[in-house]
C-alpha cells in the first residue's frame, strides 16, 4: 500500500454524491476517496484499444479532470476494439471525439485536450499538468519516452499493453519501485514483435486490460489496496489465466535525468541491415503499378512477392504478388522457392517487414532486388481503392 498521490477536494455536490453512490458506501473508498478522485488530474496517452476503455471508466468513477492526447483520426478499423468512438466519427479527431464521449459519460470531468502526438518537446510540459499518467501506447519508442519522462517528473504511470490474445499491466514509480527499463532495458530487435496492426488483436482484450489498468488508477489515487508496482500482471485470454510476476529494479540499471535525442532511433524501426538494404532499392507504389502494367504488356518481367501472412493476404493483396513470409526469408527456405534470373519485388502492409526480407535478399547475392515503400497500406487508397484496407 502506498499514500495516495491526490488530496481530497473540498466537497461533493448533492448530484456527485447521487451520481457517485455506489463508491460512497465502500468503506475503502467512502467520502474521501471520492473528493480524491474529484481532485485528480490524470492524462491518458493514445485514445486507442485501451484509452478508449479506460477514459470511459475513469470518466464514469469521477476523476476530476481527464488530458487525452492523440494526434490520429478515426479510422473504420478501429471500432472494432476503440469503444470510446462511434461508426459517425471516423475521420475525425480521436482525442476530441473521446473527449466528446466523456462529457456523455460524466459532464462533471473536465477534459483537456491534446491533439498532438507526444514528443520530447512537449512531453515534460505536458506531463507537469497531472497527477498520474495512463499509458495506452502501441509502441515502443513512446513507451520509453513516457518512462523517461515520468522518472525525471517523479509520475507515477500506469501501463498496459496488448497483443493477439494477452495482455500486461504494471505500474511504474521510480520512487517507490522499478521504472519500465528494469522490465526491458533495451527495446526488441527491429521487426522482432510485431505491433497490433500487423498482428491483430482480440477487441474485447481492450477491456481486460483497459478495465485493470483504470483499477490501479483508482488505487493510486485513493490511496488503498496493494498497487501493482513491483509486478507485472499478465493475462491470457483463451486459457483465462492471470500470472503475476515480480519486477525488481536493475542494481546496474541507472534512473534517466534527461530525455534522449532520438527515440525513434533508439527503438529502431528497421535494423541497420534492412535500411542498407533498403537505400536505393526502395520503389513507390506509382512505379509498382507501372511496372505491373509493362509486365503485363511483356515489356518487363520481375517477381512480386507478398511478405505478409496468408490471414493478412486474405483482407487484401496486390493483384499479380505470390505470398511467401518473411519467416521463410529469416529461415531461409524462400531463397530455394525464387527464381535468379529474375528480378525479385517485395511488399508487406507498410514496408518494415519487406525491408527486413530485402536484407536477407541482398545478404544472398539478389543485387537488383527491391522492395515496395508503404507496401499495401499506400497501395489501396490511391491505385487500388476497390480493396479493404486494414
Amino acid at each position: 500500500m502506498v499514500a495516495p498521490i491526490v488530496e481530497p477536494a473540498d466537497e461533493l455536490t448533492i448530484d456527485e454524491v447521487r451520481r457517485y453512490s455506489r463508491h460512497l458506501i465502500i468503506p475503502d473508498v467512502g467520502m474521501d476517496g471520492q473528493k480524491r478522485l474529484k481532485n485528480a488530474k490524470v492524462l491518458v496517452i493514445g485514445a486507442g484499444g485501451l484509452g478508449s476503455p479506460a477514459l470511459l471508466y475513469l470518466a464514469a468513477a469521477g476523476v476530476g479532470t481527464l488530458g487525452i492526447i492523440d494526434d490520429d483520426v478515426v479510422d473504420e478499423s478501429n471500432l472494432q476494439r476503440q469503444i470510446i468512438h462511434g461508426q459517425s466519427d471516423i475521420d475525425r479527431p480521436k482525442a476530441v471525439s473521446a473527449a466528446e464521449s466523456v462529457a456523455e459519460v460524466n459532464p462533471y470531468v473536465k477534459t483537456i485536450v491534446h491533439e498532438a502526438r507526444l514528443d520530447n518537446d512537449n512531453v515534460l510540459d505536458i506531463f507537469s499538468q497531472y497527477d498520474l499518467i495512463v499509458d495506452g501506447t502501441d509502441n515502443f519508442a513512446t513507451r520509453y519516452l513516457v518512462n523517461d519522462a515520468a522518472v525525471i517528473l517523479g509520475k507515477p504511470y500506469v501501463w498496459g499493453s496488448i497483443y493477439r490474445f494477452e495482455g500486461q499491466v504494471s505500474v511504474f514509480w521510480a520512487q517507490e519501485g522499478p521504472q519500465y527499463r528494469d522490465l526491458y532495458p533495451e527495446p526488441p530487435p527491429p521487426g522482432m514483435v510485431p505491433s497490433c496492426a500487423e498482428g491483430g488483436v482480440l477487441g474485447v482484450l481492450c477491456a481486460s486490460i483497459g478495465s485493470i489498468m483504470v483499477t490501479e488508477a483508482i488505487k493510486l489515487i485513493t490511496g488503498i489496496g496493494d498497487p501493482l508496482i513491483g509486478r507485472l500482471m499478465v493475462y491470457d485470454a483463451l486459457e483465462m489465466r492471470y500470472t503475476t510476476l515480480k519486477i525488481q529494479r536493475d542494481p546496474e540499471g541507472e534512473l534517466p535525468t534527461e530525455l534522449l535525442s532520438d527515440y525513434e532511433a533508439f527503438c529502431g524501426a528497421i535494423s541497420d541491415e534492412a535500411a542498407d538494404a533498403a537505400a536505393g532499392s526502395t520503389i513507390s507504389v506509382a512505379q509498382l503499378d507501372g511496372w505491373l502494367k509493362e509486365r503485363n504488356d511483356g515489356g518487363r518481367d520481375f517477381v512480386l512477392v507478398d511478405v505478409r501472412e496468408q490471414v493478412e493476404r486474405d483482407i487484401n493483396h496486390i493483384p499479380g504478388s505470390i505470398l511467401i513470409p518473411k519467416g521463410d526469408f529469416l529461415n531461409g527456405k524462400a531463397l530455394s522457392e525464387l527464381p535468379d534470373d529474375k528480378q525479385i519485388v517485395l511488399h508487406c502492409k507498410s514496408g518494415v517487414r519487406s525491408a527486413e526480407a530485402l536484407a536477407v535478399l541482398k545478404g544472398a547475392g539478389f543485387k537488383d532486388a527491391v522492395h515496395v515503400a508503404g507496401g499495401v497500406v499506400a497501395w489501396v487508397d490511391p491505385i487500388d481503392p476497390s480493396q479493404p484496407s486494414y
